[in-house]
C-alpha cells in the first residue's frame, strides 16, 4: 500500500478533486465562446475551485481544533463560491443550467461534508463563562450602600 498524506484520506477532498476534474472541461467549453464578463467568472471559478480543495488539505494539517476549523470554513466558503459561479454562468447565458447540475450536486455534498467538519472542530474549542445572578434579592453585593456616603456628602455641600 502507498503511502498517503492525511487529507488525502478525506472523502471532501476526493469529491473535491472530482470537482476540479468535471469543471475544467466546462471551462475549457465556456472560455473560447465567452465574452470578457463570462470569462471573469470563469477565471474566479477555477480559482475557487482550487482553493476549496487547498483549504481543505492545509486545515487537515492543522493540528489546532479552531484553526482546523477556520480552513475547513474557508474551504466551505470556496465551494459556495463555486455554486455561485455556475449560477452567474448560467445566467449570462454561458452554459445550460442542465449541463451545470452534476457540478451543483458535487457541490452540496462538498459543502454538506465540510459543514460537519467545520461543526466537528469548532465546536469543543469555545470558551463559556458561568452566568451571572442578575436582581437576585437573597444575596447582598459586598459593594451594596458603599455610595451612600458620598451621597450624604454631597447634601452636605
Amino acid at each position: 500500500m502507498e503511502p498517503k498524506f492525511d487529507h488525502e484520506k478525506l472523502d471532501v477532498y476526493q469529491l473535491e478533486l472530482q470537482f476540479i476534474a468535471w469543471v475544467t472541461p466546462l471551462l475549457g467549453e465556456v472560455r473560447p465562446k465567452a465574452g470578457i464578463r463570462t470569462a471573469e467568472v470563469c477565471d474566479q471559478l477555477d480559482r475557487a475551485s482550487l482553493s476549496s480543495l487547498l483549504n481543505t488539505a492545509e486545515g487537515n494539517g492543522k493540528r489546532q481544533r479552531h484553526v482546523r476549523a477556520k480552513f475547513f470554513d474557508d474551504a466551505r466558503g470556496s465551494a459556495t463560491e463555486c455554486a455561485a459561479c455556475l449560477d452567474a454562468l448560467i445566467a449570462k447565458k454561458a452554459c445550460e443550467e442542465l449541463r451545470v447540475k452534476q457540478g451543483k450536486e458535487m457541490l452540496l455534498r462538498i459543502v454538506a461534508m465540510l459543514t460537519k467538519l467545520v461543526q466537528l472542530y469548532d465546536a469543543g474549542d469555545r470558551m463559556r463563562e458561568e452566568a451571572a445572578k442578575y436582581d437576585d434579592a437573597t444575596e447582598k453585593s459586598e459593594f451594596e450602600g458603599e455610595d451612600d456616603d458620598e451621597d450624604e456628602n454631597d447634601r452636605e455641600k
